[in-house]
């Protein structure tokens, strides 16, 4: 069995999630709509998520967001900030 590096976990998660088969450099994007639509392409074509598609959606942009931290930067934020606003309006929330 391969054992997982602790320091590198979230990363495995983002690029290997089950639940969400995520495009390739999905959250390095810098258009917020374009993101916030391969999320819910994703989501909407998943067979293995848990809750539903916006949930899972939303889910996966702010655990990308949370494991970055502090290393993730400004101007970075600000763009996954506006896809989580992209992502609502594209499900009507």
């Amino acid at each position: 069995m391969k054992k997982r590096s602790k320091k590198y976990w979230s990363r495995e998660v983002t690029e290997k999630s089950a639940a969400l088969i995520l495009e390739e450099g999905v959250f390095t994007w810098d258009d917020p709509k374009k993101i916030a639509r391969s999320l819910k392409r994703s989501a909407e074509e998943s067979t293995m998520r848990k809750a539903g598609p916006f949930q899972s959606a939303m889910s996966m942009l702010n655990f990308y967001i949370n494991r970055a931290g502090k290393n993730l930067p400004a101007r970075r934020k600000k763009i996954l900030e506006q896809a989580k606003v992209e992502l609502r309006k594209l499900f009507n929330k």
